[in-house]
C-alpha cells in the first residue's frame, strides 16, 4: 500500500515536499522468468538486428521499397541508374588531354595529405586495476591568521577604456582592411586566371585545328606518295618482265641452234647408238675373256705358292741335315 505524501507552501512562497516514511519492499534473489511470448522483443541493443555495427562507411542505405515485389525492385533499380548517368552527363569535364599527355589528380589544398583507401583504425584496450591504490593525502593548509588589508582603487587609476581600445582597433581596423584587399585581389587573380584559361581554350583549339589540319595534309601525301611508288614499282615490274622475255626468247633460240647435234651426241656418247659387233664383244667377249684371264691368273699364283712352300720344306730339311752333320763332325774331333 503505498503511502500518501504532502506537498506545502510556506507563507514565504517557498515550495516544500515531505513523505512519510515507509518501509523496504521484499525483493526476491533472482529476477523472474518472463512470460512466454509470440514475438521475441530485443530489450539489449547488442543483440538487436536493427542496430549497425563495425564500420558504416562504405555501407548504402537501403532503399524504401517493398522488398516483396520482384517488379518494383527492378523499375527502382532502372530508375536510380538513368539518375546516376544523368548525373555523370551533366557533370562538368576539363578539356580532353593532349596527344601523348594525360590528366592527373593533383591537390589543391593548402596542406597535402596522403589519400588511401585504407581506412586507418586502432584497437585500444583499457583494464582496471584489481586493487585500487590509497589515494593521495590533502595538502595540509594552515589556518589563517592575521588582518586582511584592502586598498581602494579609484574610476580610470588602471585602465583607460578610450586610450587602451585605441591599438586594438587600429589591428582590427587594419586586419579588416588588409583581408579585404587580400579578398579583392584573390578575385582579380581569378578573373586573370579565367582569361588565361580563356585565352588558352581558344590556343588550343587553334592548334589542335591546325594540328589536324597538318595531319591530313600529311596523309595525303603520304597516300600520294605510296601510290606514286606503287605505280613506280608496277612500271619497273612489267619492265623486268619485258627485259626477261626477251632474253628468254634470244636464249631459247640460241639454245635450239645447236640442240639438234647435241642431241644425237650426247644420245651416242650415252650408249644409245651403238654398233652391234663392239656391243657384243663388250658385253659378252670381253667379260668371259677377263674370266679366263683371271682364273689362269689365279691357278698361276696357286702354283707359285706350292712350289715356294716346297722349296722351303727342302731348304729346311737340308739345313737340318748340314747341322746334324757339322756336330757329328764337331763331336768326332779331338
Amino acid at each position: 500500500m503505498a503511502l500518501p505524501s504532502y506537498s506545502l507552501r510556506d507563507p514565504n512562497g517557498m515550495y516544500t515536499f515531505s513523505s512519510r516514511p515507509r518501509p523496504v519492499e521484499i525483493r526476491s534473489k533472482y529476477r523472474e522468468p518472463a512470460p512466454e511470448q509470440t514475438q521475441r522483443q530485443y530489450g539489449n541493443i547488442m543483440y538487436d538486428r536493427r542496430v549497425v555495427r563495425g564500420n558504416t562507411f562504405a555501407q548504402h542505405p537501403i532503399p524504401r521499397t517493398d522488398q516483396s515485389d520482384p517488379a518494383k525492385q527492378q523499375a527502382f533499380k532502372r530508375r536510380s541508374i538513368a539518375r546516376r548517368q544523368a548525373r555523370v552527363h551533366l557533370r562538368t569535364k576539363s578539356p580532353e588531354a593532349l596527344q601523348g599527355r594525360q590528366h592527373v589528380d593533383v591537390q589543391t589544398e593548402l596542406y597535402l595529405e596522403e589519400l588511401s583507401n585504407v581506412i586507418e583504425a586502432t584497437d585500444i584496450e583499457c583494464q582496471t586495476d584489481e586493487f585500487l591504490d590509497k589515494p593521495a593525502t590533502p595538502l595540509f593548509i594552515p589556518a589563517k591568521s592575521g588582518v586582511d588589508v584592502a586598498t581602494q582603487i579609484e574610476e580610470g587609476e588602471l585602465f583607460d577604456f578610450d586610450l587602451e581600445v585605441q591599438p586594438v582597433l587600429e589591428v582590427l581596423v587594419g586586419k579588416t582592411i588588409e583581408q579585404s584587399l587580400l579578398e579583392v585581389m584573390e578575385e582579380e587573380e581569378l578573373a586573370c586566371l579565367r582569361t588565361q584559361q580563356r585565352v588558352f581554350q581558344e590556343l588550343r583549339n587553334n592548334e589542335l585545328a591546325e594540328v589536324q589540319r597538318l595531319q591530313e595534309q600529311d596523309r595525303r601525301r603520304r597516300e600520294e606518295k605510296e601510290l606514286r611508288v606503287a605505280q613506280q614499282k608496277e612500271a619497273l615490274k612489267k619492265e623486268r618482265e619485258t627485259a626477261e622475255k626477251i632474253a628468254a626468247q634470244a636464249f631459247s633460240q640460241q639454245y635450239l641452234a645447236g640442240l639438234l647435234p647435241s642431241v644425237f651426241t650426247s644420245l651416242r656418247n650415252h650408249g644409245y647408238f651403238y654398233d652391234p659387233v663392239e656391243k657384243d664383244i663388250e658385253v659378252n667377249f670381253l667379260p668371259w675373256l677377263m674370266a679366263e684371264v683371271n682364273d689362269q691368273l689365279k691357278k698361276r699364283f696357286v702354283a707359285r705358292e706350292l712350289l715356294d712352300t716346297i722349296i722351303y720344306e727342302v731348304s729346311q730339311k737340308r739345313l737340318e741335315e748340314f747341322n746334324r752333320l757339322k756336330t757329328r763332325e764337331d763331336s768326332s774331333d779331338p
